[in-house]
């Protein structure tokens, strides 16, 4: 009995060494890690200012990306920033993509552009490049109020959290007058390099260039398909960019003013219709607008312009409303539209204003109204209505073979025989007047 006892007693002491060598051996093992592999992989620039036009871009791009069955999309982001709302757009396409999304910041990702890259899974710096000082600002280039700041604010809080990184860090981005002990100081934003990015978790790596990116992707140079932005979506990110919509327009209804004093269809016009049909091509390539948006605006033109022939304002009036509301609805939003289609409207009042007051008001009228004057010492002479001739009689001074001269009422008169020969002398009457062109036949004939 106490034999058995001691063979169990020395089974489980074996049994208990053979369990702590095992994990001795797996503590003791060099930690290993699995990289990720990737079976398509597809390369999207978002550089420049960040405006409505990239995100319609975007839009295109991951759908390409989602048809070609990525499973990652390398964002490589070189930005200053951009507008807020545009930047919120494409966060939201970024959460809902069903791909892993790695944000490449080789330069810079401010502003706007942090919180693009902040909403992706994963985000890779190179040494120099630089994240952050996101602090809205108006188009004036001051600090936006306190209720957008903070909304903006909790917005970066919230892109922070998606991937655990800290929230706070993103607030010492937007909040100018909040102190974060730490991080910066009251008064100032905070932007981070790559080394200080990564030291406080908001960057997942540090690599060289491009080539050592994809290298610890796993990823070969010749795979990687890059999707790029259209000749047509260039126009549009062009276009749709707030500064640029509201010069457009300035420049599209300042040259129809400025054609209006002008004589003939010259430089102002055609400058205007250029503007006019970038701001509508832009528009439309980057998804905001559309036939129904152009064919207001044509429609409106053509009732500004048929009020010059039936007056009485109503006609003008639908016309005017026409025009702004194809303005304003082919805008990415309508409250922009409105504001950039109000100063545009301002400078065009200014600018007609200084040319009623040099040209006067009826420089403008000249477009619509003959202001030349026939004069017969500069060769104008106006044809005599000599329709009252008709059915007259007459006398031919001169044999007509068959044009000659006739006298019908006293009056000599250039004339054409309705047959021939007509001898002079002969009565004659008056059958037909066609202008200048007088027809005659002997009276015996018409008789």
């Amino acid at each position: 009995m106490s034999a058995t006892r001691l063979v169990k007693s020395r089974v489980r002491l074996l049994f208990s060494l053979l369990c702590l060598i095992m994990g001795m051996t797996m503590l003791l093992a060099p930690a290993t890690t699995t990289a990720q592999t990737y079976q398509k992989a597809v390369w999207i620039p978002v550089d420049s200012t960040i405006e409505r036009g990239l995100e319609s871009f975007l839009e295109r791009a991951f759908a390409d990306a989602q048809e070609q069955q990525a499973d990652l999309v390398i964002l490589h982001i070189n930005t200053p920033g951009g507008e807020v709302n545009a930047a919120d757009q494409i966060g939201q396409l970024i959460r809902q993509a069903p791909m892993h999304v790695i944000a490449y910041i080789d330069n810079q990702a401010f502003s706007a552009g942090t919180y693009i890259a902040l909403n992706a899974n994963e985000i890779i710096m190179t040494p120099g490049s630089s994240m952050g000082a996101a602090a809205p600002i108006d188009l004036a280039g001051n600090a936006a109020d306190i209720k957008f700041i903070s909304g903006w604010s909790n917005k970066m809080k919230a892109a922070a959290e998606l991937n655990n990184r800290n929230p706070d860090v993103a607030r010492a981005m937007v909040e100018i007058d909040t102190e974060f002990p730490g991080l910066k100081p009251k008064g100032t934003v905070l932007s981070l390099d790559a080394q200080q990015a990564k030291q406080v978790g908001y960057a997942d790596d540090v690599v060289s260039n491009k080539e050592e990116l994809l290298k610890k992707l796993g990823i070969q140079p010749d795979s990687l398909e890059a999707i790029e932005p259209t000749g047509g979506e260039l126009v549009a990110r062009w276009v749709t960019s707030p500064i640029v919509m509201s010069l457009l327009l300035i420049i599209g209804l300042g040259g129809i003013v400025v054609e209006l004093f002008a004589p003939g269809f010259g430089v102002a016009g055609t400058i205007s219709f250029v503007a006019f049909s970038l701001y509508f091509f832009g528009h439309y390539v980057a998804g905001f607008a559309n036939w129904l948006h152009i064919g207001l605006f044509a429609i409106g033109i053509l009732l500004m312009l048929l009020e010059i022939f039936l007056p009485g304002g109503i006609v003008g009036a639908i016309g005017f409303v026409s025009i702004v509301t194809g303005l304003v609805m082919a805008a990415y939003d309508t409250q922009q539209g409105l504001a950039s289609l109000g100063v545009a409207a301002l400078i065009t009042a200014i600018v007609t204003f200084l040319l009623v007051k040099k040209y006067g008001v009826k420089g403008l009228f000249n477009k619509f109204v003959l202001g030349d004057t026939q004069r017969n010492e500069e060769g104008y002479v106006a044809p005599r209505d000599q329709r009252e001739l008709e059915g007259k009689s007459g006398i031919t001074l001169t044999t007509l073979r068959p044009a000659g001269v006739v006298k019908v009422e006293g009056k000599r008169v250039d004339a054409v025989s309705v047959g021939g020969f007509i001898e002079a002398g002969t009565a004659i009457t008056v059958v037909q007047v066609e202008g200048t062109r007088i027809v005659v036949a002997e009276l015996e004939q018409k008789e």
